[in-house]
């Protein structure tokens, strides 16, 4: 099994000072860091690999903080944002909940607390990964099916016997045991059970993405 790229911490801030210290306090537990002084910096420097959070201050020359946010969820780049800023307001920071931010911290923030919210961020992005890859894993092996194996498929949900779709599809119990044989195999399945949790549960994830 592939390793998981090691998880990846962005730090976007203006401020120099402010970059090294979070950097610093953040590689002391063993994190990696990669710092940016502006949102356009960090546009042209996030790789997207692996399980990641971003640091973000929210007041910023040019492109806020939550400018980009919002950059970032219109591209389609689901990224943990912690917010970070001297100079919080009651509006700011219900704009950035509502952009999709996971905190949001005032300067000069606890560092025992930024570790355990960049902590629980990144194990929150490693097991979207996760689920994603899942997901990704079992829509190909249900790509692979034919159409005759999809409909016996979806009847074998709707918990019809061979009998009864031999005879929906106009075909014999033998060409059903065929299909439902091959499909199961396909799927990676060897038991009803199993092909009913496999289907169901892929179902209900991407009903959860939605």
């Amino acid at each position: 099994m592939a390793m998981m790229t090691p998880p990846m911490v962005y730090i976007v801030d203006d401020d120099p000072d402010i970059r090294d210290s979070l950097s610093w306090l953040l590689k002391t537990v063993g994190l990696k860091t990669a710092t940016f002084a502006s949102a356009a910096d960090f546009i042209h420097g996030f790789t997207g690999q692996g399980p990641a959070c971003l640091v973000l201050d929210i007041r910023m020359p040019g492109a806020s903080g939550l400018d980009l946010l919002e950059e970032l969820i219109a591209c389609g780049v689901r990224l943990p944002v912690l917010f970070i800023t001297a100079y919080a307001d009651v509006p700011m920071a219900v704009r950035a909940m509502k952009s999709g931010a996971v905190e949001f911290l005032e300067k000069p923030c606890n560092g025992q607390l930024l570790l355990e919210k960049v902590q629980r961020a990144l194990k929150s992005d490693a097991e979207r990964i996760a689920r994603e890859s899942s997901l990704d894993h079992v829509r190909a092996r249900l790509e692979r099916l034919t159409g005759k194996e999809r409909e016996v498929l979806e009847m074998i949900r709707q918990g019809r016997p061979n009998k009864e779709i031999a005879a929906r599809l106009d075909v014999t119990p033998r060409a059903v045991e065929l299909r439902r044989a091959s499909l199961m195999r396909k799927l990676g399945v060897r038991s009803l059970p199993d092909l009913l949790r496999l289907t169901i549960g892929h179902e209900t994830a991407l009903d959860g993405q939605a």
